[in-house]
């Protein structure tokens, strides 16, 4: 809205021209919703559930009474922001909606006491999963790019929905299977964004710089870092409360819609491999206790039959780490290993 509002304006009023940059757009709707997260939250909190603990989770006690599905007040701040600061296209609309049912989704979960059927929610994810690649494809075929290899490569279009669909539900139940410890998801979801918004916007959003490092120019780059930025905005927000100890719990109405969002912004980057890239440690603590279940339940093969997942609650349980000890490490190993990935993915290509 803004940026259509820059351009009726610029006449009147030079400084106008402030609202047609990306990067000041960026930056505003980045504080705005840093902001109005952290403004809002205890404000609203007394209204959310109260957490009812985990079975089988270490520490699970730490958490009964707290106020739980905070995801319910940040993602609509979230929408709203992007609303504000996005330029206007009908698929940012249309995912932000999907957003919004995924946040509904979660947040059913976190108010009945025993939460939703795992099947339930499996099956709703993958659904809600399957929209958002038809959204980001448009039934077209999409165009992608991957390490070592320099030709682009387009995808033809029943080959991208599924593939698509299923990233993204991994990334929606790897974060969900994330948030299990204070700070934890939303610490390790807030750097993705980071990096996400700085590869969309400084690398494939700038013509000079992806032709300069082999990769596909996408001119709608700036929008999806928006909603990159943005989103750490809502986290860093959240995160002043959830610090440890928490005061608040995002729930599944804040882990399912940020991990949906993460899975949207890494095919729209054109490059599923920054799934590993920029969300490593959250793949590796909550995918791997995904494909331990799936191996387990539908074909009796076991594997890491000694490891406990998410693997945050096996170093807490066998090895003795404290809660911010697991934040501190996690976080440290995410902050550094993704700048060297994301040195190979472009530089070695």
């Amino acid at each position: 809205m803004l940026h259509w509002l820059g351009y009726q304006l610029l006449e009147i009023y030079g400084p106008f021209r402030l609202l047609k940059s990306h990067l000041f757009l960026i930056g505003f709707g980045t504080t705005l919703a840093t902001g109005l997260t952290w403004f809002l939250l205890p404000k609203f909190w007394n209204w959310l559930p109260s957490d009812q603990g985990r079975l089988y989770a270490v520490g699970a006690n730490q958490s009964l009474g707290k106020p739980v599905g905070a995801g319910v007040i940040f993602i609509p701040i979230f929408i709203l922001t992007c609303l504000l600061v996005l330029p206007i296209d009908l698929r940012f609309l249309e995912i932000l909606a999907v957003i919004l049912l995924v946040m509904l989704e979660g947040y059913l979960d976190d108010r009945k006491p025993t939460g939703l059927n795992e099947y339930q929610l499996g099956i709703m994810d993958l659904g809600l999963a399957l929209v958002g690649a038809i959204i980001l494809c448009q039934f077209q075929p999409m165009q992608i790019w991957l390490p070592v290899i320099k030709l682009d490569i387009l995808i033809p279009v029943w080959i991208f929905i599924p593939f698509g669909t299923a990233l993204i539900w991994l990334t929606t139940n790897a974060t969900n299977c994330t948030d299990g410890v204070d700070g934890l998801s939303s610490s390790l979801s807030s750097i993705s964004f980071m990096y996400l918004g700085s590869v969309l916007y400084g690398i494939l959003g700038h013509q000079g710089i992806s032709e300069y490092l082999l990769v596909p120019y996408y001119p709608d780059g700036t929008g999806w870092a928006t909603l990159s930025f943005v989103m750490s905005g809502c986290l860093i927000g959240y995160l002043w409360h959830n610090a440890p100890p928490s005061s608040v719990l995002m729930g599944d109405a804040g882990s399912r819609p940020i991990g949906f969002l993460m899975g949207i912004l890494i095919l729209a980057s054109g490059n599923p491999f920054l799934i590993i890239v920029v969300s490593g440690v959250i793949l590796v603590n909550g995918a791997t206790g995904l494909l331990k279940l799936f191996l387990l339940r539908f074909f009796k093969i076991g594997i890491f039959k000694k490891v406990r997942y998410p693997l945050h609650d096996y170093v807490r349980h066998e090895m003795g780490w404290s809660n911010p000890q697991v934040l501190v490490r996690f976080v440290l190993l995410q902050i550094v290993l993704t700048p060297l990935l994301l040195l190979f993915l472009f530089k070695v290509r």
